[in-house]
């Protein structure tokens, strides 16, 4: 996809991997409409930040109305990147978080993607990145809700896949290993000493699957750290 002009939309923007993602489009002079629950900072003539619980879904139909509003009808990018996790043994975790993450980490997905598909559909043309995480491949221990999350995220990115290609449409779920955002500030054994990758990493990868000529599609990307101790 020619990305010049072109309007995505990226959720959970407010920091870490989401913000890499907006600043890189940004350069690539995208139009960026960033929805989270608090605002970056960001400043750009080309971005527009509107306050969004990617678990509400009126929230996000009313985000999806401002973006309309804002960068038209157009709008051919949806990058999933929304989500968090909670650390604990799994008989110590407590029902509001447990269902709080599927609230946010895949009822977000289901959430937005049905804003755009319709629109993408009808052009015959659309991109839907779901960030989703090492975890919705291989088991965690002590994060059995957010790897719960993250398999369902995989499970949901394959079946939409399949639904959608024959309409112009990609889906591409990338799993990245550990990334040096502020979701492992909490987490004592993945702490700074780690060798993580970086949130810049994660949104050079998203831009180069964006990029691909129209009939080559990538449906999952998996990437790690090369040396995760240093």
């Amino acid at each position: 996809m020619d990305l010049k002009g072109k309007v995505a939309i990226v959720t959970g923007v407010s920091k870490g991997i989401g913000l890499a993602i907006a600043k890189k489009l940004l350069e690539k002079d995208v139009k960026v409409a960033g929805w989270s629950r608090t605002p970056p900072d960001l400043s750009n003539p080309n971005f527009h930040f509107v306050e969004t619980d990617v678990a509400n879904e009126e929230s996000v139909v009313s985000a999806y109305e401002s973006t309309r509003s804002v960068f038209g009808e157009d709008i051919r990018i949806l990058i999933n990147n929304a989500g968090y996790g909670v650390y604990g043994a799994f008989d110590q975790v407590k029902s509001e978080d447990w269902m709080g993450m599927f609230d946010v980490n895949v009822h977000g997905i289901f959430h937005c993607t049905r804003q755009v598909v319709a629109n993408m559909k009808s052009r015959d043309e659309g991109h839907i990145v779901n960030i989703g995480s090492i975890a919705g491949l291989n088991p965690v221990k002590n994060m059995v809700g957010y790897a719960a999350t993250k398999h369902a995220v995989t499970g949901l990115s394959h079946s939409l896949f399949m639904e959608l290609r024959d309409f112009g449409i990609k889906v591409t779920c990338i799993y990245p290993g550990s990334v040096e955002t502020n979701f492992f500030d909490k987490i004592e054994e993945f702490g700074s000493s780690s060798n993580k990758m970086m949130p810049e990493d994660i949104a050079s990868t998203v831009v180069h699957v964006l990029e691909s000529s129209a009939n080559y599609h990538h449906t999952d990307i998996e990437v790690r750290p090369l040396k995760p101790k240093g």
